[in-house]
């Protein structure tokens, strides 16, 4: 599994319905391995529904989705093996701490005590979360429940990342950090990134996937957003329709 074209993410024509809204139309596209691809559209374009559909935590009113070549319809759990998801504002155990969630998440995944030890180490240290690791995640504030979101996808070590809007509650420090911890895992892992930042697109992504009202309208290269002169956000609210 060391071919770099070989396909990691994989949407085929995933649409969901929902009585005759549609969320997503034929949504398709396929990131090789070793790629960080941004996933961009306005608010209620399909972003986080994708995500959802791509990860197994929604079914698909047609269309498949594969992490690692594993269709997350019959073979979610092979795919949740390679699979890291990081989604918008996820769900924690607020009367545990980052340290009592992390252990009960490793636990779950089978991760071996001498294992699950070197990652949680490894976890607390990328995402700074040694601070806070004994401190409630009721009395911890958005930014690091961010992270503690963060460090629960990165801890099984897996192959492929998705991460909706992992900067989101940040502060600038905080946000240049996560962005650094992108660039360095994009070394060995696969990423689709959703984000509402267009600097940060420029900053970790080598590709862009634009998603508006629930169907693909750019797939290419980041510097195909800048294109006859325009800058990023001016192309951006071309692609969608933006009035004002």
């Amino acid at each position: 599994m060391s071919d770099m074209s070989e396909v990691m993410i994989e949407a085929n024509s995933l649409s969901k319905f929902y009585g005759p809204f549609a969320a997503t139309q034929s949504v398709s596209f396929s990131i090789p391995r070793g790629q960080v691809a941004a996933f961009l559209g306005p608010n209620g374009a399909g972003k986080s529904t994708t995500m959802k559909l791509l990860t197994g935590f929604l079914a698909p009113s047609s269309g498949t989705a594969k992490i690692g070549g594993f269709d997350v319809s019959t073979e979610r759990l092979r795919a949740a093996e390679i699979l890291g998801y990081l989604p918008e504002n996820g769900p924690l155990y607020l009367e545990m701490t980052p340290a009592e969630i992390l252990r009960f998440l490793g636990s779950a995944r089978g991760m071996s005590t001498r294992l699950l030890r070197d990652r949680l180490e490894f976890v607390a240290t990328k995402c700074s979360l040694q601070g806070v690791w004994s401190k409630p995640i009721s009395k911890l504030s958005k930014g690091f429940r961010q992270r503690v979101g963060m460090a629960q996808a990165l801890l099984h070590d897996p192959q492929v990342l998705i991460l909706d809007e992992p900067t989101s509650g940040l502060d600038p420090n905080q946000t240049h950090d996560v962005r650094q911890l992108i660039l360095g895992l994009a070394k060995t892992k696969t990423i689709l990134l959703s984000t509402h930042i267009l600097q940060e697109v420029k900053a970790v992504c080598s590709r862009v996937i634009l998603i508006n009202d629930g169907s693909v309208v750019l797939d290419g290269d980041v510097s195909e957003l800048e294109t006859n002169g325009q800058g990023m956000e001016a192309h951006f609210r071309q692609l969608t329709g933006a009035m004002w």
